[in-house]
């Protein structure tokens, strides 16, 4: 890639590290401003015309919407699209997705709750450390799938219906029985 592109990409890259950082200093916000402007119009020298459209040009906007209605990382909807994309991933039946993304939720819900109280239990989704092993990166060649002893499969069924506050009501009137 050419120097002049690289540079004005990675300007338009500091532009948006500084828009998206958590604390913003009011006084430099004319010169950010500015610097998305200047970056702008590097990139109409360099790219065709046909590589602009209204987002490319909504970047200029972006500095006036900081100045009015504070840092954007409080308003922005990224992180609620990669959590929908997650819980779209979770359907499997079409007719109902609802109901699939629901109960594929409560699961993996379930899973989690029940795995801090399993002794010897690996929590799900979170990564192992890097503490007491080497870093070198294992293959996914050759390992076996564990499951779950009946028992413990009862030991968590038994957890999450004592803890659930749905259920003690049933189990309160069955005691006093």
């Amino acid at each position: 890639m050419p120097d002049k592109v690289r540079v004005a990409i990675t300007r338009l890259c500091f532009v948006f590290n500084s828009i998206c950082s958590k604390v913003i200093d009011p006084a430099k916000l004319d010169e950010l401003e500015n610097e998305a402007a200047i970056v702008l119009c590097q990139f109409e020298m360099y790219f065709p015309p046909s590589f602009f459209n209204i987002m490319v040009h909504l970047i200029v906007h972006l500095v006036r919407e900081i100045r009015l209605c504070g840092p954007v990382f409080l308003r922005w909807m990224y992180p609620i699209e990669r959590y929908m994309k997650l819980l779209k991933g979770y359907t499997k039946n079409q007719h109902q997705p609802e109901a699939s993304i629901v109960e594929r939720y409560i699961a993996e819900e379930c899973i989690e709750f029940c795995s801090q109280y399993i002794e010897g239990g690996i929590a799900v989704g979170l990564p192992e450390t890097y503490h007491g092993r080497t870093p070198e990166g294992r293959g996914t060649r050759g390992f076996n799938v564990v499951t779950m002893t009946r028992h413990e499969v009862s030991q968590a069924h038994l957890y999450v219906l004592n803890n659930t506050t749905d259920v003690i009501p049933y189990i309160d009137a069955h005691k006093k029985n």
